[in-house]
């Protein structure tokens, strides 16, 4: 097959570069990417990426060698039905590696049409190194290096207020263009650049925090040949990602029209605040990824997949998911939808995640996840949810580290496992109960204190010991 460049596809004429993205992965290319693409093929948006390598390792070359041009499979299921779509990506106009070509690096700063900075250097990115200095070529942080390039645009343009550039990181933290800014500025001053730069960057730059969410599996190794079957040339840098696709972003009416994306049909919201998709993602998503794992492992399940396809888990997992959307001060349309979605994207066949791989650190996961979610239906109701309490008995019970005599695949830190061990011993499920819920440090409060839930804990370790997890859970419901 023909090799994939620019020539053979009659792609030659480029974009020019209104963006510079930091980071090269598939995450960016199956997200950031795929978004300017279609701004550019639904709204003539007209924009160039330029690649940034974050790491002296990287795959620029590999994109040059196909002048930036990769292949999008996003295979998933909507509305029940299989669907794949497969998009050539032609927006990239070059990659650069900042460690080995730093003049070319210093001169994205100085492209007219330069408007926005995105980035995906992971949640370990963005941080503030004090040993990073100015003429470093380039420095070990992201924030510095984004810094040398926006000193460098400042210079260049002679401070000019409309050279300005918006500001748009991906990285999975909170508040990560807070930080990024926060950074930025400490740099200014570390560095004892002049005032007029740091005016400049706080009023000529915007920054805006956002959430992604999809699922991105990468270059699809084991079925390669499949996918390189549906081509008619040789693609090195396939991607494979799901078609659920949500870009929520901090911004108001400006930013709305430097972004037209709600003239495309792409799931993007410009939105004062992006908390609540936060919350939504975070309790549905995770928090029902996570209160699965333990009773489906118990169950005997080995996927998402199968769990959610299963007669038994698939309908407790619909029944945790219901239980968390009443703790949710949301649209109650939006959170509807937003659970139908999440469960097509959990029941995807062209992904195989398995349970024992989202079971690392259960306990601080289920903290976080899905606690809150349980406590707030305790608040609301005066009660317990009958599924959410379900997984946390199923979680004590997984955490024990043997089930029907086979040990269970328990990934955490050597103190934790250790607690659970010695709580264990005890032998009295009141008193492994006790033990368990009373540990601050695993939950963040004292558990013991929520009223009837060590006895309900008690109840479900006895009814599923006695009677497994499918008659353990319907004798639990039926008591409740």
């Amino acid at each position: 097959m023909k090799k994939l460049n620019r020539v053979n596809t009659g792609l030659e004429k480029l974009n020019p570069i209104k963006v510079v993205q930091f980071g090269e992965g598939n995450f960016l290319r199956a997200f950031v990417d795929y978004a300017f693409h279609k701004l550019n093929k639904e709204v003539d948006f007209n924009a160039g990426i330029a690649i940034v390598q974050p790491l002296k390792d990287g795959m620029v070359n590999m994109i040059n060698d196909q002048d930036g041009l990769y292949t999008l499979f996003m295979n998933g299921i909507k509305k029940g039905e299989k669907i794949q779509d497969i998009q050539l990506i032609d927006n990239i106009v070059k990659a650069i590696n900042p460690y080995t070509e730093f003049a070319d690096y210093l001169a994205l700063a100085k492209e007219e049409e330069l408007q926005f900075i995105v980035s995906n250097t992971t949640e370990a990115g963005i941080e503030f190194l004090d040993t990073d200095t100015p003429d470093m070529q380039p420095p070990a942080a992201f924030p510095a290096k984004l810094t040398v390039l926006l000193y460098e645009r400042f210079k260049h343009f002679n401070g000019d207020a409309s050279k300005g550039v918006t500001i748009i990181p991906c990285e999975l933290i909170d508040y990560n263009s807070e930080t990024l800014k926060k950074y930025i500025l400490q740099y200014v001053d570390l560095w004892k650049l002049e005032d007029a730069f740091k005016t400049w960057l706080t009023e000529a730059c915007t920054y805006h925090s956002t959430l992604v969410d999809r699922i991105v599996p990468g270059y699809p190794r084991a079925e390669i040949e499949d996918y390189n079957s549906k081509l008619d040339y040789q693609d090195n840098l396939i991607v494979a990602a799901e078609p659920f696709f949500l870009w929520a972003i901090e911004g108001g009416e400006d930013l709305k029209q430097k972004l037209p994306f709600h003239k495309t049909d792409l799931n993007v919201k410009i939105v004062d605040d992006i908390r609540p998709f936060k919350m939504i993602k975070v309790r549905i998503l995770n928090g029902a990824h996570t209160a699965m794992v333990p009773t489906s492992l118990l169950y005997g399940n080995k996927l998402v997949m199968e769990t959610v396809n299963g007669d038994f888990t698939g309908k407790f997992v619909n029944s945790v998911i219901s239980e968390i959307s009443e703790t949710l001060a949301m649209d109650k349309n939006e959170i509807a939808a937003y659970s139908e979605e999440v469960m097509d994207r959990f029941k995807n066949p062209f992904i195989k995640h398995a349970l024992a791989d989202i079971a690392l650190n259960s306990i601080s996961k289920f903290k976080v996840r899905v606690l809150p979610s349980l406590l707030g239906y305790y608040n609301a109701n005066k009660k317990l949810p009958v599924s959410l309490t379900f997984s946390l008995a199923s979680l004590i019970q997984f955490y024990k580290g043997t089930w029907n005599n086979e040990a269970l695949p328990v990934k955490d830190t050597p103190e934790l496992v250790e607690a659970f061990r010695s709580a264990w011993e005890l032998g009295s499920l009141d008193l492994v109960v006790a033990k368990v819920l009373a540990n601050i440090e695993f939950w963040g409060e004292d558990l013991t204190k929520i009223n009837g839930l060590s006895e309900a804990l008690v109840v479900v370790l006895t009814e599923i010991e006695a009677n497994g997890i499918e008659k353990g859970y319907a004798n639990f419901s039926a008591k409740n």
